[in-house]
């Protein structure tokens, strides 16, 4: 289980992350994952605020060696035109702040946020491929790219002689199946691509505080859940979540992320957490054991083609 680092700075202030990673690593937990646009979203935002947050925890700590650091570039930072994509001026430039903004001599891995079009194959994987000589980054990723870019890249890599992306993180839970099963499962299973999912709990609605008919939450993402998921299938497939969690006395998102751990390729799901009680939880998804009357109540409820 991976904690996602979306939170902090943002619905999280500094204490309250601080708490939710303690609580994370005393479980058994050791890889986060931020980004450096996180949160720029944010109503006074400037990006880079979740990063500030997980270096100030990890200095605080002192356990930098027991953590796994993964952040991204390729999301736009700033207002100048090359402050964003994957340009080698920009990469060599977005790691010094996120290496100075995380209080660390390296990253575990690098991920590219984004496909940048705009920029040459080449250009992008050998600026990776520098940052790993020096030492900066111990691994690559990428996330959001579409099965046939990933392709690309590697033969970029291989034909370069680069350093190759090792993972890829992709939208991916059990409502959102079918863009990662369609095209980017066959292409990762082939060449042993890593895969940590995002929006593993869909946003929230798999956790269980969504109810056909409930009073919907409060939270900043009640609106686009509710756009997103309540419809016939997306209750459908809860209702299928919270009766295993029910017969396995776990709960829906212990559930909704097992059944994502235990698909074959997979290497972790990402969840965030606002709470230590919360982090406690997704932890419990990594010993959850779906029987295989779960697993196809589960498979059947969801299916897409």
């Amino acid at each position: 289980m991976w904690l996602g680092g979306n939170t902090f700075g943002w619905t999280t202030d500094e204490k309250a992350s601080f708490a939710v990673l303690d609580a994370y690593v005393e479980g058994g937990g050791n890889a986060v994952d931020s980004a450096d646009s996180y949160s720029r979203w944010a109503p006074g935002n400037v990006g880079g605020e979740s990063e500030i947050v997980l270096g100030n925890w990890l200095k605080s700590r002192k356990n930098r060696h027991q953590v796994v650091v993964a952040t991204k570039v390729a999301t736009r930072m700033g207002d100048l035109p090359h402050e964003a994509g994957l340009s080698r001026r920009w990469i060599m430039e977005a790691v010094e702040h996120s290496l100075r903004r995380l209080q660390v001599d390296y990253i575990d891995l690098y991920q590219a946020h984004r496909d940048d079009p705009e920029t040459p194959l080449d250009e992008t994987m050998r600026a990776f491929a520098d940052l790993i000589q020096q030492g900066k980054v111990r691994y690559i990723g990428a996330s959001n790219y579409s099965a046939w870019r990933l392709t690309r890249t590697i033969w970029e890599s291989d034909r370069g002689g680069h350093p190759r992306f090792e993972s890829i993180q992709p939208k991916f839970n059990i409502v959102d199946r079918d863009e990662y099963e369609r095209e980017l499962e066959p292409m990762i299973r082939e060449f042993e691509v890593g895969v940590v999912t995002y929006s593993s709990l869909a946003s929230g609605f798999l956790s269980g505080k969504y109810q056909r008919g409930g009073t919907l939450p409060t939270s900043k993402r009640a609106g686009g859940v509710e756009r997103s998921y309540f419809n016939d299938r997306g209750w459908r497939i809860l209702d299928a979540v919270q009766a295993v969690a029910g017969r396995l006395n776990a709960t829906p998102s212990q559930v909704a992320l097992a059944w994502i751990i235990q698909r074959p390729g997979m290497t972790a799901p990402i969840a965030s957490a606002t709470t230590p009680e919360q982090a406690r939880e997704i932890l419990g998804a990594a010993t959850l054991r779906l029987d295989v009357e779960a697993v196809a109540s589960l498979d059947s409820a969801s299916a897409w083609k």
